[in-house]
């Protein structure tokens, strides 16, 4: 069910990315099921998501045990139960559907656009690549999945991931957040009840923070000796208590299906290709341009 759910909304990146002017979509949210187009599509997705955490939630609710929760479904119908008899109570079915399709959208939106930026990145840096499969070759068994937890073990690896975030970021903007009080910043005045939009390349394309902002450069994350190294610039996913939703589902999905694809294949442009495009397109979020690459077992490779 999963699968399928996932299957339902990978297209959704395409679809927004084919709309003529995604302002519409804005200014009339209401009347757009009634209107043709490519969006329908989305639309039709958005709702067997929900239509999938609703069984989830019916499922839960025939299997709970109030005295051992094991989940965020569990844990909300406990609160629900708690909150039942409060009148101000926002808790209820219908926006514990929704809670489950933005963590499971979330998750599924970041991790699809990171991962065509990776293997488009991977084909054009073939050097870069051949690092990473050797450090993954070198420092974990061949006869056991990769976990998360490897990534302390795979320093040059983790970087070329960190730097894949920071260089193709699939965001334009951090998550809104509104002023809570009159302040000043440079002299500009930002009023109370102000929209605030984090601009996210002026932090990960700041000279003063990277070397070579422009550049796909995986040494942004190491120091001298090759140890990864945290940067307080690197906000991919915006910044404080409000981040994205999907970026812990994120990290984790990108890492395994990363490393577990290098560790096996080997990509690189068509015969006859020297360099893929990395032209964005830009939609709901930002996507490279549509692209072939080859895989090639390792097995049939040099290494």
């Amino acid at each position: 069910m999963t699968r399928q759910a996932a299957e339902q909304w990978s297209d959704k990146g395409r679809i927004s990315q084919e709309q003529p002017d995604d302002s519409i979509y804005e200014m009339f949210p209401f009347i757009m099921k009634y209107l043709p187009g490519s969006h329908q599509k989305a639309l039709s997705a958005a709702e067997f998501i929900i239509n999938f955490a609703k069984k989830e939630i019916v499922q839960h609710k025939e299997n709970q045990n109030v005295h051992d929760p094991q989940d965020f479904i569990d844990f909300y119908l406990l609160q629900m139960e708690i909150s039942k008899n409060d009148p101000d109570s926002t808790f209820d079915e219908d926006n514990l559907a929704h809670c489950i399709a933005d963590l499971f959208i979330a998750g599924m939106e970041t991790t699809n656009g990171t991962m065509q930026w990776a293997l488009l990145l991977m084909a054009n840096h073939l050097d870069i690549q051949d690092k990473v499969h050797k450090e993954i070759k070198d420092a974990l068994s061949s006869s056991r999945s990769i976990c998360y937890g490897d990534r302390k073990n795979l320093p040059y690896t983790n970087a070329v991931l960190h730097e894949i975030m920071r260089s193709k970021y699939i965001g334009l903007f951090g998550v809104p957040r509104q002023c809570t009080k009159d302040i000043y910043l440079s002299g500009f005045l930002i009023p109370k009840g102000a929209i605030i939009l984090p601009e996210l390349r002026s932090v990960l394309f700041d000279p003063e923070q990277w070397e070579t902002p422009e550049k796909f450069n995986p040494n942004h994350f190491l120091d001298k000796e090759g140890h990864f190294v945290r940067k307080e610039a690197f906000m991919p996913f915006g910044a404080g208590a409000r981040i994205c939703l999907g970026e812990l589902f994120t990290r984790i999905e990108f890492f395994i299906m990363f490393t577990s694809l290098l560790r096996k294949f080997r990509v690189q442009p068509p015969e006859g290709v020297e360099k893929l495009s990395e032209e964005p397109i830009i939609g709901v979020t930002v996507y490279p341009t549509p692209y072939k690459i080859c895989v090639i077992p390792r097995s049939a490779t040099s290494e």
